[in-house]
């Protein structure tokens, strides 16, 4: 762990020119830049609103809003959006650049790295639209937003841990980069982001909470979100930090072993 740390650190500027770099070529090299960012969000939004808002808003506990559906739908895929960015970008992270691994001596690790800080700092620039859009329908914030500081901490190591794991599983087994995308559709519809929880049988609640580790995560960014209230941790985060931490020591000990063979198979 200390020599990963140490190389990150004397890699930094590496690391950072290069999240920067792909920041800037969102901006140059399409005509809208870097609004695609949230565009695609925003987009989905508007077709779940459109389409299920009248028959699920009345469904939200505890809310009285005419854009209330809308405001869940937001709150639950600004955490989807991070978590489907990390770990899509990681699965086939190290395929794509296999001749650069081949060819330059530096440490892999950075790779993942820089999709970790490039992936935040674009669901931070979609946070930042989304609190605009919030002001606009007159939706109130207070300080439990900070709360999404360590969420995001959280998610963020669940998702590049997950997807580092995937990804060095990926390069030996390329099925694997075929069949998560089918899994994360489906994932995607069995966390209560485009429906309420409430919808769903109370018995059936725990069962979710174990079986779904991003369930607790989209309803503590909703709670803080939409309700502006702490989420509760009992509710699973505890849970999932443990699992986090697990995975990315697994995947860390999987990186170092695997990270010759890899180029080796590139």
């Amino acid at each position: 762990m200390l020599a990963i740390m140490h190389s990150l650190f004397l890699y930094r500027h590496f690391i950072l020119s290069s999240i920067r770099n792909e920041l800037v070529t969102k901006f140059v090299r399409s005509k809208l830049g870097g609004l695609w960012i949230i565009i695609n969000p925003l987009s989905q939004v508007a077709i779940y609103a459109l389409i299920l808002s009248n028959v699920l808003a009345a469904k939200l506990p505890n809310i009285e809003s005419t854009y209330a559906y809308a405001i869940y739908l937001m709150a639950g895929l600004l955490a989807w959006n991070l978590f489907n960015e990390i770990l899509g970008r990681c699965l086939n992270l190290f395929i794509e650049n296999g001749n650069l691994m081949k060819k330059m001596s530096f440490p892999k690790i950075t790779l993942p790295t820089i999709v970790l800080g490039s992936s935040v700092l674009n669901n931070a620039l979609l946070f930042i639209a989304m609190m605009f859009i919030f002001a606009i329908l007159g939706h109130s914030f207070n300080w439990v937003l900070l709360w999404l500081i360590p969420l995001t901490l959280l998610l963020a190591t669940f998702s590049l841990s997950f997807g580092l794991i995937l990804g060095i599983f990926n390069v030996f087994l390329r099925d694997i980069g075929q069949i998560i995308p089918i899994v994360l559709q489906v994932w995607f519809w069995f966390t209560p982001i485009v429906y309420p929880i409430s919808i769903i049988p109370e018995k059936y609640h725990q069962l979710l909470m174990i079986l779904n580790p991003m369930y607790p995560i989209t309803s503590a960014y909703q709670t803080i979100i939409v309700y502006g209230k702490t989420p509760e941790l009992k509710n699973g985060l505890v849970i999932i930090t443990i699992i986090s931490l697990a995975l990315l020591i697994l995947s860390l000990f999987l990186f170092r072993r695997a990270t010759e063979e890899m180029v080796d198979v590139l």
